[in-house]
């Protein structure tokens, strides 16, 4: 597939450099590039959530209940502007 993509131009320099030494394409060049990045990316739900920072239990029950606080009110809000 064709695309177009705008790079800056001293990594397009840089880009065309590296593949020209290492005898590939720009287009092999930013092929294999790709590939790589999306292997090295966790790929599944879990591992995408395992990544990220974990919050102290007392924190994440203090947010759980100003979100279900907030929750309320919105609901108490849209019963008075409907009725």
């Amino acid at each position: 597939m064709k695309t177009t993509i705008d790079l800056p131009d001293p990594l397009f320099r840089e880009a065309k450099i590296y593949a020209a030494s290492h005898g590939l394409s720009l287009k092999t060049l930013f092929t294999k590039a790709i590939e790589d990045r999306l292997q090295k990316s966790p790929s599944s739900l879990a591992e995408k959530l395992s990544n990220l920072p974990t919050l102290p239990p007392d924190t994440l029950q203090s947010i759980t209940e100003r979100i279900a606080q907030a929750d309320e009110n919105d609901l108490r809000l849209q019963k008075n502007t409907t009725s």
